[in-house]
């Protein structure tokens, strides 16, 4: 992997970006922006959790469907032994855009 794409993929990236302020093109991110997202995330860090199994759902879930058909996902899912799209997940996130 070069160095540029190692600074501009994966979830790190962003974080690192988030971080610095400067966005991954090099733009810098409007202070505004930066203010909400560290208010809406200090919210969430304390937030009580109640497990992870539920968490690591959710973030494959929302993540998956980016990359994953419905039918490939749902069968990952059930594989890995959590529960298969809900109704209402697949209507969100695979319904017409």
């Amino acid at each position: 992997m070069s160095e540029q794409s190692e600074k501009t993929t994966g979830a790190q990236a962003v974080d690192r970006a988030i971080t610095r302020g400067i966005d991954l093109d090099g733009t810098v991110i409007p202070p505004a922006k930066l203010d909400l997202y560290h208010q809406v995330m200090a919210l969430e860090g304390d937030r009580q959790r109640s497990g992870v199994s539920n968490t690591m759902r959710s973030r494959i879930v929302r993540i998956g469907v980016k990359h994953i058909p419905q039918d490939k996902l749902n069968e990952m899912l059930v594989e890995a032994d959590f529960a298969p799209l809900k109704d209402k997940e697949v209507a969100f996130y695979y319904g017409d855009k």
